[in-house]
């Protein structure tokens, strides 16, 4: 049973808007009524660590309570963040200058440390090119980060003194993104998520990889679509389903591109699958990363690893037919975890 004291702080700080919008969808689906569906959520909330969020997301409604133990809902996913990684280590793929420098082998587009780099670096940087991306060094969703376009300033002055304004540590190029991946969503990096794991053995395993999608005029891929893709093949194995969980959208074929997204072939995907496995032996001490990798024209390459990873996105109804969760997975590499 989970932890009975985290769990009445998370009742004390609960949105109970939320809560009852939770309560609505999942009677909506299920038919039950609502007081049987709260009672059940408290039921899940003591049991498996689900909240109401994983409640509504995951349907547990509709999954016996076989099937819920198998979920990696948010307690778990707290405990196993704990369990695997080393938060004395985390500041290596946290901050953006130390990851791209620890892991600089595997980032081709070119990049400067803003604190280390003169006004004529900068200048030099940017001359001749049409794009750069400047970004905060701890940020993460792409909160902090820009796409700018050097010809909307009317001098280089203007330009250098928005990026030294803006607080910006890192000022990196434009993934030149191969044109089978730029086609899901033209204007965005589009990268896939490549989750890892260090198993007790000591070996790297590729638990899960999804490709993600923006939409409309978003130049990044956060919170928009996402899509299972097979490892081995690179062929996207599901609909898409909306990055926003609780909507439970899901997309047969991209809104904006009208790509089809079952069966899509991305390259490069077992390249990439396999650089992740290298990279996850650099530091053992975190165990568990997600990385985002972006598919330039040449090959794969890094965009930032992360070291706490949404637990819901790689469970979902629509990608899990059989409504089993990742635990087992992860239970086969790492059977030293106890939820």
């Amino acid at each position: 049973m989970a932890n009975l004291g985290y769990y009445f702080r998370r009742f004390a700080h609960m949105d109970f808007s939320h809560l009852r919008d939770a309560i609505d969808v999942s009677h909506e689906k299920s038919g039950k009524s609502k007081p049987a569906i709260f009672f059940d959520m408290i039921g899940c909330l003591l049991r498996y660590g689900a909240g109401y969020y994983d409640y509504q997301i995951f349907a547990l409604y509709d999954r016996t309570p076989q099937q819920r133990a198998t979920y990696v809902t948010r307690g778990v996913s707290k405990k196993l963040n704990l369990f695997m990684n080393d938060v004395a280590y985390m500041h290596l793929f946290d901050n953006k200058d130390e990851f791209n420098k620890l892991f600089a082998k595997y980032i081709r587009r070119g990049w400067l440390v803003l604190a280390e780099s003169s006004r004529e670096d900068v200048r030099a940087f940017c001359q001749g090119k049409e794009e750069v991306f400047v970004k905060i060094l701890d940020g993460e969703c792409s909160h902090g980060c820009e796409r700018i376009r050097i010809g909307d300033w009317p001098d280089f002055d203007a330009l250098y003194q928005h990026i030294r304004d803006g607080g910006f540590g890192l000022l990196e190029d434009v993934v030149d993104q191969h044109p089978d991946v730029e086609a899901l969503h033209p204007g965005s990096v589009n990268c896939l998520r490549i989750i890892t794991m260090l198993g007790d053995d000591g070996e790297p395993h590729v638990m899960y990889v999804v490709q993600k999608m923006g939409m409309a005029d978003s130049f990044v891929d956060c919170n928009c679509l996402f899509a299972p893709v097979d490892p081995e093949t690179g062929k996207i194995r599901y609909p898409a389903h909306s990055g926003n969980t609780t909507k439970g959208i899901v997309y047969d074929e991209h809104p904006d591109t009208h790509v089809k997204i079952a069966g899509y072939q991305l390259p490069f995907v077992p390249e990439a699958a396999a650089m992740c496995l290298e990279a996850a032996k650099v530091v053992p001490q975190v165990r568990y990363v997600g990385w985002d990798v972006a598919i330039s024209r040449d090959g794969p390459e890094f965009i930032e690893g992360n070291t706490y990873c949404a637990h819901d996105f790689w469970q979902l109804p629509p990608h899990t037919p059989d409504g089993i969760g990742m635990l087992p997975a992860i239970r086969k590499v790492v059977p030293s975890f106890r939820p």
